[in-house]
């Protein structure tokens, strides 16, 4: 038996029950996990109101997750009992304890990324570099705005734009989160609760406007995002924290200096394997030298997802948040006690070299 979130019908954060089901063996082309951490994102309460169909009721939300391999599908050679995998992007059904997983859609972690950064992580790390790589490729020099430059993809995506040495002015909320945002590379920051942001654009620009525009408010934003861009500069609308961008019409983008506009959506960019693959690996490698700092804001029992979706809407999480699970610090703190033990005795004797892996996470 294993614990699950599920939902029955759409509605608030009181939709969210907390359930024990029986696990099957994983079928052909799949991989039983062990979940440790499980990742928080935004979009898993539009699944949950309904803005976003979920496919059929009732069902598990959550998109991103970080464990162990408990058990291989027939098929599977890519990976072994034991491996430390995640994943992110479907299909749902983050929110439980274990699940199985097609084995196509999973990345391996390695050994510098612990479980709880990758469930911190993936989703919106891989999110940052499709937008800052690929939607819009961002330039050194450029200058961009940045909405939500608090939150857990916008601390990402501004480190990442910065490593490339663009120019970042991030909107947020608050002092302290303007602090967050500084921290994480924005060179100007506009608190829009006492700032107008087109007027303190065309200041920080000059008159001249931004390159692009990353926005994943969404109504409360739009017009202000589009009235923020240089001629020919490009609107990247990839959420609605707000509420649905309304319909205008399209001829305005014409009015406004020839604008683009794009509505991407992170599944589109890592349909192939090979793509996610890449996906990730650039994520790592940003992290690994040192470009890219997680900041795992708060961590929630998985059975409080209730509680964790109340504070996301009400603004009042920074960065990344993720759920862990009981069962899985079991596991962990007995492994690392036996290990330990192990460890103590034949330390004196081996080299230490081929088990980097273990001594970094005891």
């Amino acid at each position: 038996m294993t614990h699950i979130i599920q939902v029955h019908r759409h509605g608030g954060s009181e939709v969210l029950n907390w359930e024990n089901v029986e696990l099957s063996d994983p079928e052909t082309g799949e991989l039983r996990l062990r979940q440790t951490a499980i990742g928080l994102n935004f979009v898993d309460v539009y699944f949950r109101t309904g803005l976003y169909p979920p496919g059929s009721l009732p069902f598990i939300p959550g998109l991103e997750a970080a464990g162990v391999s408990e058990a291989i599908g027939e098929g599977v050679s890519e990976f072994a009992v034991g491996d430390r995998v995640a994943y992110a992007g479907g299909p749902l059904g983050a929110y439980a304890e274990a699940r199985n997983f097609p084995a196509e859609r999973l990345i391996k972690l390695p050994y510098e990324i612990s479980e709880k950064q990758a469930a911190a992580l993936m989703l919106k790390g891989m999110t940052a570099e499709y937008l800052v790589c690929r939607t819009y490729p961002v330039k050194a020099g450029e200058i961009l705005l940045l909405h939500a430059a608090a939150g857990g993809v916008g601390q990402i995506l501004s480190q990442w734009a910065t490593a490339i040495g663009a120019v970042v002015i991030g909107t947020v909320g608050s002092e302290e989160k303007g602090a967050v945002a500084k921290k994480s590379g924005c060179q100007h920051i506009i608190n829009y609760r006492r700032e107008n942001i087109v007027e303190r654009v065309n200041q920080i620009t000059a008159g001249n406007g931004v390159s692009v525009v990353y926005d994943s408010v969404g109504q409360a934003t739009f017009q202000a995002s589009l009235a923020c861009l240089a001629p020919r500069g490009t609107l990247v609308s990839f959420g609605q924290s707000s509420g649905e961008v309304p319909l205008f019409d399209i001829t305005e983008l014409s009015r406004q200096g020839s604008l683009y506009l794009t509505r991407p959506t992170l599944f589109d960019y890592v349909k192939e394997r090979q793509s996610l693959l890449r996906s990730a690996g650039a994520l790592f490698n940003k992290i690994s030298r040192g470009a890219i700092h997680v900041n795992i804001f708060n961590e929630y029992p998985l059975a409080e997802a209730s509680r964790a979706h109340d504070d996301l809407e009400a603004r009042q999480t920074q960065g990344s948040s993720i759920f862990s699970t009981l069962k899985a610090k079991i596991i962990f703190h007995a492994w690392t006690e036996l290990t330990m033990r192990h460890l103590v005795a034949i330390i004196p004797f081996i080299n230490p070299e081929p088990y980097k892996k273990t001594y970094r996470y005891l």
